[in-house]
């Protein structure tokens, strides 16, 4: 007797370009029973910003399976292989999972599964192109970036999946509808204040093709960088949660000519790369990828921690995306640089620390792009000859914000200062009469000190 097919859905929360639902709805009776789990091991460790976003991307989920989408709580070991007897499928369907956590996941459910006659099938992945699949000629992987791009291109990625026609889901009963529904609400805190962007994948759409409508991927090359204008797509907490693909954007750019469309693909790229280096070193989660810091000398997390976590250090750029960042869980991708180099360059400490921070209260916060852009900036990274790249807060305010704009809109200690001055608020009369705080460090002495740390293990 035919039955419906499982699809676990996981970081891929749409229902266009998903391959593994066409795999789903090809295998059994053609019928699809689509379920996530809410996993406490990882809600633990998700911040109220993310497990808000996504409750959210969950509810707009819901709506985009005309409520047919089933939502559990509890180990996915437990709940998937309940779910394919209640509904008795034969197969459960997934994205690939890339990440060391999901790996090890993934196995662990499949054998439980295939101990019931059922298969795991992995179809598909959260990326243009799986990580693992892009390899020198040798087979080893590529360490850095730019010789991974031209491979990356050259291997090439499929067209968007189409949805499968006729596709019937089963849904859940009223009563389990009702009990997803409560488990959403309580997961959706209400009360943050965040602001965060409009969930699932019809939003997803409408913000690229607003954003492109309105000059944005013309402008890109150059407005990326500048966080005083509506340079970036804002789609990284859409690609993060799975909301939209990149295959679904490389798709859209493809044949367009410009500055703008190529550096577009260059950054889907680096989210490719690292979620590469992550696939073969996966205890670069959290460590240092290579070792040439062994040794390095870093101070502990104490008040100047605090006060760069709160946006309170005296520098205005670093205030103004730590500030960016509590009220919107995003910050500019320029300014992550800059405050990650301020914490690790300035005040000397240690990248994990920052990278928690962010994983805490990023809506985008993904394991791969996080840590590895913190080893970029760190020093630990896939970056060449890194650690002499120090970021002055300073220079690179009056570089990428010219007339402070974006200081202004997040530091309003600043607000009464004009032009570029609200990057130097030291240098003008008034700069501190409205409670600015003045400087927690020298970053001239704390570069010194950087250089001298580095010189220490590196001799």
């Amino acid at each position: 007797m035919s039955a419906p097919a499982a699809l676990w859905l996981r970081r891929d929360l749409r229902r266009s370009d998903l391959p593994a639902l066409g795999a789903a709805a090809a295998a059994g009776d053609g019928s699809v029973a689509p379920l996530f789990v809410m996993d406490p091991a990882l809600l633990s460790g998700a911040g109220r910003v993310r497990r808000t976003w996504l409750a959210r991307s969950l509810e707009a989920a819901v709506r985009s399976y005309d409520g047919a989408l089933h939502v559990r709580v509890g180990d996915p070991r437990v709940v998937v292989p309940a779910f394919a007897q209640e509904v008795g499928a034969g197969s459960v369907h997934v994205s690939r999972e890339t990440t060391p956590f999901g790996v090890r996941r993934d196995a662990a459910v499949s054998e439980v599964l295939a101990g019931g006659g059922v298969r795991f099938v992995p179809t598909g992945t959260p990326y243009a192109v799986g990580p693992g699949l892009v390899t020198k000629s040798d087979g080893e992987p590529y360490k850095v970036f730019t010789p991974f791009l031209r491979a990356w291109r050259e291997y090439g990625w499929p067209a968007p999946a189409v949805e499968p026609d006729g596709l019937s889901l089963v849904g859940p009963t009223k009563t389990q509808a009702r009990e997803r529904d409560s488990a959403l609400a309580d997961l959706d805190e209400e009360d943050l204040d965040v602001d965060l962007p409009e969930a699932g994948e019809g939003a997803a759409l409408r913000r690229w093709r607003e954003w492109r409508a309105a000059g944005g991927l013309t402008a890109y090359a150059t407005d990326r960088d500048r966080p005083d204008r509506d340079g970036t797509s804002l789609l990284s907490a859409h690609l993060k949660i799975g909301s939209i693909h990149p295959r679904t954007l490389l798709a859209d750019l493809d044949g367009e000519a410009g500055p703008g469309a190529e550096t577009f693909a260059v950054e889907l790229a680096w989210r490719e790369f690292y979620a590469d280096v992550l696939w073969h070193n996966p205890t670069s989660a959290w460590t240092d990828l290579r070792p040439t810091l062994i040794g390095m000398a870093y101070d502990d997390a104490g008040d100047q921690f605090e006060a760069w976590q709160q946006g309170c250090t005296g520098y205005p750029i670093v205030d103004a995306g730590m500030r960016q960042l509590l009220a919107t869980g995003w910050m500019h991708n320029r300014v992550r640089m800059i405050v990650a180099s301020f914490l690790t360059k300035d005040l000397h400490i240690w990248w994990p620390l920052g990278a928690q921070h962010f994983m805490d209260h990023l809506v985008d916060g993904d394991l791969a792009s996080n840590s590895h852009g913190w080893q970029w900036v760190a020093g630990t990274g896939t970056d060449a000859s890194p650690y002499f790249r120090v970021f002055n807060p300073v220079t690179q305010g009056l570089k990428f914000d010219p007339d402070g704009d974006y200081v202004r809109r997040w530091v309003p200690e600043l607000r009464h200062l004009d032009g570029k001055s609200a990057h130097e608020p030291w240098r003008v009369p008034n700069g501190y009469t409205q409670g600015y705080p003045e400087c927690i460090v020298d970053h001239a002495e704390e570069r010194q000190e950087a250089l001298g740390r580095l010189a220490a293990v590196t001799k």
